[in-house]
């Protein structure tokens, strides 16, 4: 699916980076968290600085659609994650145990 910028697509209810297999939601987090274009191109080179820009700027021009989609996306992550813990709970406490060993060491 086309959408209003030659930067983003919508392919199997996603949005995706122009045609690469890099997600809109990969591009906001980083931006979220505080990423400049520069610092976001240097974790995706693929990308130019223009195409950067372009998503931000559809980012921000939808916020809140894009927002919604990754809430719903998350929710679904968390759904889908407990019901994994809820299968093996003993698989999880055994790296929950790993974890805490291993950041005792440090």
């Amino acid at each position: 699916m086309k959408l209003d910028t030659p930067y983003i697509e919508k392919r199997a209810g996603s949005y995706y980076i122009g045609d690469t297999r890099i997600s809109l939601a990969s591009l906001v987090y980083a931006y979220l968290d505080g990423h400049t274009a520069e610092g976001i191109q240097e974790c995706y080179p693929l990308l130019t600085l223009e195409q950067i820009h372009g998503v931000l700027a559809f980012y921000l021009g939808h916020r809140a659609e894009v927002e919604a989609d990754l809430a719903d996306k998350r929710e679904r992550y968390d759904r889908q994650r407990q019901i994994t813990r809820n299968t093996d709970p003993a698989f999880y406490e055994r790296m929950a145990a790993r974890r805490r060993e291993l950041l005792a060491k440090t």
